[in-house]
């Protein structure tokens, strides 16, 4: 794992170890507003998660002009869930009923993919949620934005559990998944679908490709399945390493 640090005139490359030599897992923050002050948030369970899995996680704040050296930090990246895409960005005028994630996070986690894809494909990657529709969409893939115009089942995936199945080939299992979503990718550009929901919603996309780069529509760190939640972060950390 490499980082730069400053040295006068320039800048230089060193090796940074954890004193564990376990794997850095970078998490990119969602930004949340709070008494009209803007926050970097993550829910707990992201650092429990990895860290259970063996690896050391810390918190990404999204920082364009740093983004750069914070992935030079980093063994494994994982981008969390949040708001809905603006999708304006990729041709298409957002939808009126879309809560809108904060922008400034979905430019600096457009550069984060697109860098990753195109620099450091080897990287370990876990896109959660939002973070899965945002792999999809740099993929060139499309989003179904208001799954409620689409779906007599929507309410299954709002804040609720629900079985998911693999795809032919996919090495994800069967199981039940606990997530929390409006929208939903129907096209998932150069990735693989992974996985669907029983209403035919797709549940988990990758790149087969790359050595670990998965996107699942579930919430991982909040779902009891140990092969769909748990699992994941083990086999994440396990690639990193």
């Amino acid at each position: 794992m490499f980082g730069v640090y400053h040295t006068p005139g320039r800048w230089k490359e060193h090796a940074i170890k954890t004193i564990s030599g376990k794997p850095v897992v970078g998490i990119l923050a969602d930004i949340q507003t709070f008494g009209g002050k803007p926050r970097h948030v993550i829910t707990s369970h992201y650092t429990e998660r990895i860290v259970a899995a063996g690896g050391v996680p810390i918190v990404l704040p999204p920082a364009e002009a740093a983004l750069l050296d914070q992935l030079a930090l980093c063994d494994a990246i994982v981008l969390v869930g949040g708001d809905d895409p603006c999708t304006e960005p990729f041709g298409e005028a957002t939808h009126a009923s879309v809560v809108r994630v904060n922008p400034y996070r979905q430019n600096v986690e457009t550069l984060l993919l697109e860098h990753l894809r195109d620099t450091s494909p080897d990287t370990p990657m876990l896109g959660v949620c939002l973070g899965m529709q945002m792999m999809a969409l740099v993929a060139g893939g499309h989003l179904n934005q208001h799954l409620p115009d689409t779906h007599q089942s929507h309410a299954d995936h709002w804040d609720n559990d629900h079985e998911i199945v693999p795809s032919a080939g996919s090495s994800l299992s069967p199981g039940i998944v606990h997530s929390m979503h409006r929208q939903a990718i129907d096209n998932p550009g150069s990735l693989d679908v992974l996985a669907l929901a029983h209403d035919g919603i797709i549940e988990a996309v990758g790149d087969p490709k790359r050595a670990f780069c998965i996107g699942v529509q579930w919430h991982p760190e909040r779902t009891e399945c140990k092969a769909l939640g748990q699992h994941l972060f083990d086999q994440l950390v396990a690639a990193a390493k």
